[in-house]
């Protein structure tokens, strides 16, 4: 089954269990693995090599009929073997489940158990790109609207490029965003591997204001019927000037325009949690009027008890150090 059969059996597919996926990983040196279960199942699997235990990864997946117990019981068996003959102390999924009670009873009945740790963005808005320009403006908070009506006016423009150059330029805005911001920025080495992996469906926009200078930047990445608003960054100029909401805007139009169903806007905070690392971003995400989804946490199937003790130990700290 390749990568387009997959996009129509599950619609949900994002571009982390895409082929560009495993293959930035492999640019990276992480050795991936894909199996398609006889056409009727996908799993992109990464195998993770940490300090605290080697692990296998699959994110946002895998891609399977979950009421298909004979279908989960086979893929399963396959996971399992490539994490044990890899060595790997355990296997960490984050299928694209709704976080409901049914079937968080079904992950714990398969064995999985909840991680310490995220994997994907759980908590996000997905906008509706079938609908209207009309539609999409009306459904935006009142002060969204504003705002992306305010950066017409203010003449911000957009610009579009996956050039080495601004790649390069994007690293070092969102190295001194991340310093003001406290959070840990992608490398340069992680940044090139996108743009050689995914090509084309990579693109970075920034906003510049009236004088050409730069606002903000959105690193997105398109796949199968979804395009992400992957990674961001912005000057000190964002602070008076609406350019991060410009680029949404336009993105939401271009991304409409080239037949995406939905844009993910990747990653918000729970409800209830004001110390979440994303609580930051999350008024400003949830303003542009899409749905907020809530998948299923990460979680782990545990290959070697023994060693999974000390990985629990030093990612339930880590979780807290870093309010994730």
């Amino acid at each position: 089954m390749n990568w387009s059969e997959v996009i129509k059996k599950y619609p949900e597919a994002n571009f982390l269990q895409s082929p560009e996926y495993g293959l930035m990983n492999e640019v990276l040196g992480c050795k991936t693995f894909t199996e398609d279960f006889d056409g009727k199942a996908w799993s992109l699997m990464i195998v993770r090599n940490a300090k605290r235990g080697r692990y296998l990864e699959i994110p946002c997946g895998p891609l399977v009929d979950w009421t298909d117990k004979k279908l989960v019981s086979a893929m399963l068996a396959k996971i399992t073997e490539v994490a044990k003959r890899e060595k790997c102390v355990f296997v960490r999924i984050r299928p694209q489940l709704e976080a409901s009670e049914k079937n968080l009873k079904m992950l714990e009945k398969l064995g999985f158990k909840k991680s310490p740790m995220h994997l994907a963005a759980e908590h996000t808005v997905m906008i509706d790109l079938t609908k209207t320009e009309e539609e999409l403006l009306a459904a935006m908070r009142r002060q969204t609207r504003y705002e992306v009506r305010r950066a017409d006016k203010l003449g911000i423009k957009i610009l579009k490029s996956n050039s080495k150059t601004i790649f390069e330029e994007f690293h070092r805005i969102q190295a001194e965003t991340a310093k003001r911001q406290k959070f840990i920025p992608p490398t340069m080495q992680v940044l090139y591997a996108e743009k050689e992996a995914f090509s084309d469906n990579i693109v970075i926009y920034t906003a510049v204001n009236s004088e050409n200078q730069p606002v903000a930047y959105g690193l997105m990445i398109k796949s199968g019927k979804e395009a992400d608003y992957y990674e961001a960054a912005s000057t000190e100029l964002n602070r008076k000037l609406p350019g991060a909401y410009a680029i949404i805007w336009q993105a939401m139009k271009d991304f409409k325009a080239e037949g995406y169903e939905r844009f993910n806007l990747w990653g918000i905070a729970p409800a209830g949690q004001p110390n979440h690392r994303y609580a930051g971003v999350t008024t400003f995400k949830t303003g542009f009027g899409g749905e907020i989804v809530e998948f299923v946490p990460a979680h782990d199937l545990v290959i070697s008890k023994i060693k999974y003790v000390k990985n629990l130990t030093v990612e339930t700290m880590r979780k807290k150090r870093r309010h994730l």
